[in-house]
């Protein structure tokens, strides 16, 4: 992971990206997502090396620059957010390709993709209140977002937003899953007992 070619063809590995070289100072090649067009990954050569410019978790965008002097503080970015890493060959490959990586997952993220993939994770035969799954999805405050989440659910298949619940264990009212008694059924044929449109937390919510 030395040149322009390596990074550059990394990055490409992450779905739907493309390259694109968007100044008229060619120097500068950007990793972009396509649906987005934000970029995750800058490069570019600067004082006889190459330079990648990562977005960065505040949790962990300090460690990358205690851990390795070539990580520093993200170059013509907002140094907040963003790491510039220095490939002077200091730096480990498998570092290089984590650091990437976190960027296209920080840059690809949203509440509402958090929140389908907290509610993929509860198991057959439990429910989980809204609360809950707003606190998975790293915001208990977005209760009422979890519930428009669900209500656009493009996967029902693979994105059980039958098992969620309110916080009383009350079931969705009749617009939601194709009816008044459609989440009861399937609640039901997950193992789930319902009675008067409510479910026992105690018994099957989630822990």
């Amino acid at each position: 992971m030395k040149t322009r070619e390596e990074i550059l063809a990394y990055g490409l590995t992450f779905a739907d990206t493309y390259v694109d070289t968007p100044f008229s100072d060619t120097n500068w090649q950007l990793v972009r997502v396509k649906q987005s067009k934000k970029a995750f990954l800058w490069t570019y050569e600067k004082d006889g090396f190459l330079n990648l410019n990562v977005k960065a978790d505040p949790e962990w965008r300090d460690f990358w620059r205690s851990t390795y002097e070539s990580v520093i503080p993200g170059y013509h970015q907002n140094k907040e957010h963003w790491n510039t890493i220095i490939l002077d060959g200091s730096i480990p490959d498998e570092d290089v390709k984590r650091m990437i990586a976190e960027s296209y997952d920080l840059v690809t993220d949203s509440p509402t993709k958090r929140i389908y993939e907290a509610v993929k994770k509860i198991p057959k035969g439990h429910v989980a209140t809204y609360g809950q799954i707003a606190e998975m999805a790293g915001n208990p405050r977005m209760s009422r977002a979890v519930g428009n989440a669900l209500h656009k659910n493009p996967d029902p298949l693979h994105i059980p937003c039958f098992r969620v619940v309110n916080s009383k264990g009350e079931l969705a009212g009749a617009f939601a899953f194709g009816g008044g008694k459609a989440q009861a059924e399937l609640l039901r044929e997950d193992g789930v007992e319902v009675v008067d449109g409510k479910v026992d937390l105690e018994k099957y919510g989630m822990k």
